[in-house]
This record gives C-alpha cells, structure tokens and sequence, in this order.
C-alpha cells in the first residue's frame, strides 16, 4: 500500500444509491423466500407426505442438481446477459414454480413425484439467480466498495435467516405444508418486481452466435479458477464443506422432528438462530479483516463454525434447554460461517476480473457445490444405516476437514488488504490490465 492509499477517503455510502437499494430490496425479499422454502419444502415431504429419510436425501439431490449441471452454462450465459435480467427470470420462475405445490395439493395430484419436478426447478432457477447475484454487486459499485456491499447484501441475507425458518416454520405449524409454501412465492415476487426496476448502466455483453464461442468462454473461466492459487483454495474449500453439509442438514432435518421430537414452529425457530449470529458476522466482516489479515479470519472462523457443530449430536429429548441449546450453536455456526462467506466472496470478487465474474461465480459453484447432491444422499443412506445422532456426529466431524484444509492452502497467508485482479485474464481485447472495461465506467471501477 502507497502512501495515497493510506490517504484515500472512504467511499461513499452506497444507501445513497437507489439502484442498490433496489438490489438490497430484491436480495432481502429473495433470500426470505429461500430459506422459508429450506424449511417448508423438506416439512411438506417429511409432515405432508410422510417421506422417509432416502426419500428426503433424494428430494434436496434433486434439488441440488443443477448446480452440477447447468452452473458452467449459465456462467457463460450471465456474461453474455445483464445479471439484473437473470434475476429477474429467475425470481418470477421461482414464484410460479412454488405456488404450483398447493395448486397440486388442492387438486390431489400431489406427490413425491411432483414434488421432485418442483424441486427440480426451483433448484435450476435458483442456480440462475446466484451465479447473476454474485455478479450483480461489481456491476453496481466500485471496487473499493465491494467490502460494504457484500456487508449490506449478507447482511440481509443473515436478516433473511432469522425470518424465513421461523416464518416457514410458523406457516407449518399454522396452515398446512403445501399452503406454507405460498410464503417463499410471495417474497420472490417481491424481488422480482424490485429489481426488475434497476437501471442498466452498462450496455449488453456481446452475444456470441457460435457454440464453439461458448466453450471458448467456458474453458476460460474454467482455466482462470485453476490457475490462480487462491481462486483453486476457494472452490476446494467450499467442495469439503458443502458435501459434509448437505449430508449433515439432512440429517439435521430428520434429527430434530423424529430424536428430539420438536415441532415445525421449534424447527424453524432453532434454524432462525443462525439469522442473528450470520448478522453479527455480516458486520463484524468489514472490520476484522482490516485489523487481524483476511487469512486469520478465514481460518480461524471456519474452525469455530464447524466445530461447534459437533455439540448438535450429544442433544437429548425435548426439555426446557433443548432449544435455547441448538439456538446457541446455531447462532455461533451463523456468526463465524458468516464472516468467511463474506471475505471468501470480497476475496474472489477482487481477483476475478469483471468480464469474468459470471463464469467464475459458476465455475466455483460446481466445484464447490457441485457434490452437494452426493452429500444429501449420503446423508440420507448414513441415517437409514447408522442412525441419526450417530450420522449427524460423523457428517459434523466431516466439516472440519474444510477449516484444515484452508490452513494449509495460500487463502491462510492472506494479509490485511485484498489481493489484486488478476492481470493476465484481464487482458482482453477492449480491457485493461484490471480487467474493467476501458472508458469512464472502467476508470471509475478501477482500484
């Protein structure tokens, strides 16, 4: 750092812009929907339809599936798109798509199988509107203030946790299952109808006609994760992590109802813990990196998020502490799960250079999620084999193999500024060596 960054005025706040503000809006109301809909879709099956544990792992397979296989497409597709039009779609397919199970229900066509082909849509939606909300944030905001937006947006998103499982939950515990569901259509109506009202202040990516161009595309993204040290610890990490937490929530969705014998009202209330530890994550993420070094942060908050969760299985019955117990633990995985999906994301953000930033968003998320369906359906066969406490005590030790790698990998030795872009995938015709285009708007993007 020179001596005009340590000089250099604090960006100015982005609630003054009100294209963020819509983004805020849209984010908030989309990730209410989403975590009611982890809540009720997996009640509708278990409480609805009497699901058993292979047949909840298969359900959340199902719904993890697209990030295997359409990510890397739609990566490429984001790029070549305005990621606010992606969301858009995204968001109103989504609401459509959840507002059909208690269309089914009413009609007595509801079933495994229909609920399988909801889920199955709702999960290549929600892969769509990731990769374009990941992306969205560099279009909006300089780079300087990449760390306060991911602030406000995760924040948002730790709000969102608090209120979608106690709200999906409480729907539950109030209507039916399938009627629960018309919760998450409505937040994602909201969100389509906010950001659809963002103005575009860029001019649409060039469309490339040829298949041949697509792959092109996509073996660049693929080659730029691969060869930067930090990009290739990212999406190794999350692969750890995401496979030993899909098979341990699905078991953790089993456990609670069936061992501990709680309600949908409990359910949602323990998971809605984690809302206000991932808030204190969100706003604890801009400051501690500037005083201890992102890679302090990131290790040692992946060590205490995950290794907490070895607490859940030594819970018993349903007594006065049972609950105040899980919210505990839930609150302390949400504040230090929280702290490193935030830098993880500024960290990633910061490299990636911003004609990329679609298909690295994608091409991590199927390294890193893209075992999740695994995971889900280990979950269920390790609880049809072994038993609930003894498969959620193995999936939760399965964790703390993501902490120890990330110790070992460069992401440890990062210090208390971000790293640069990275140069050599930003050279690009019509780009500089930021990889922002050239012109006012990259000028003004540029760090």
């Amino acid at each position: 750092m020179n001596a005009a960054d340590s000089v250099r005025p604090a960006p100015p706040s982005l609630w003054r812009d009100s294209d963020f503000r819509r983004l805020w809006v849209g984010q908030t109301a989309s990730q209410l929907g989403a975590q009611a809909a982890q809540v009720t879709l997996p009640l509708v099956a278990v409480v609805a339809l009497d699901a058993g544990a292979d047949q909840l792992g298969v359900l959340r397979a199902v719904e993890q599936a697209p990030i295997l296989l359409f990510s890397l497409f739609v990566g490429v597709w984001v790029d070549r798109r305005r990621p606010r039009e992606v969301m858009v779609l995204a968001d109103f397919g989504r609401a459509v798509a959840l507002a059909a199970i208690p269309v089914a229900s009413l009609l007595g066509l509801l079933g495994i199988p229909a609920l399988l082909v909801v889920a199955f849509l709702v999960g290549v939606l929600t892969v769509f509107f990731d990769v374009a909300y990941q992306a969205s944030l560099v279009e909006l905001v300089k780079r300087d203030q990449l760390a306060q937006g991911n602030s406000a947006l995760e924040g948002s998103r730790s709000a969102a946790q608090v209120g979608g499982p106690a709200l999906g939950g409480a729907m539950v515990s109030l209507l039916s299952a399938p009627a629960a569901i018309m919760a998450s259509a409505f937040f994602f109506t909201v969100s389509f109808l906010s950001i659809r009202r963002i103005r575009p202040r860029e001019s649409p990516p060039q469309r490339a006609e040829r298949p041949a161009r697509m792959w092109r595309q996509l073996h660049e993204g693929l080659r730029l994760v691969a060869g930067d040290t930090s990009l290739r610890a990212v999406g190794a990490c999350s692969a750890i992590f995401q496979f030993f937490f899909a098979a341990l929530m699905t078991v953790y969705l089993l456990f609670l109802p069936r061992t501990l014998h709680l309600s949908g009202a409990a359910v949602g209330l323990a998971l809605a813990a984690m809302g206000p530890g991932a808030l204190v994550g969100s706003l604890l993420s801009a400051r501690l990196p500037r005083r201890f070094g992102y890679g302090v942060v990131l290790v040692s908050s992946a060590a205490l998020a995950d290794g907490v969760m070895l607490c859940v299985p030594a819970l018993h019955g349903s007594s006065a502490v049972t609950i105040p117990l899980l919210m505990a633990i839930n609150f302390v995985f949400g504040v230090f799960s929280q702290l490193v999906n935030v830098n993880v994301m500024a960290v990633r953000q910061a490299i990636t250079p911003l004609r990329m930033q679609g298909r690295v968003v994608a091409t991590i998320n199927v390294v890193g999620m893209g075992l999740t369906p695994l995971g889900s359906l280990l979950g269920g066969c390790l609880a049809g084999q072994w038993g609930l406490r003894t498969s959620l005590l193995v999936t939760a030790a399965g964790l703390s193999l993501s902490p120890l790698f990330m110790a070992l990998s460069p992401l440890a030795r990062l210090g208390k500024t971000l790293p640069a872009v990275h140069r050599a995938a930003g050279r690009h015709a019509g780009e500089g060596e930021s990889g922002f285009p050239e012109g006012p708007a990259g000028a003004a993007r540029r760090a």
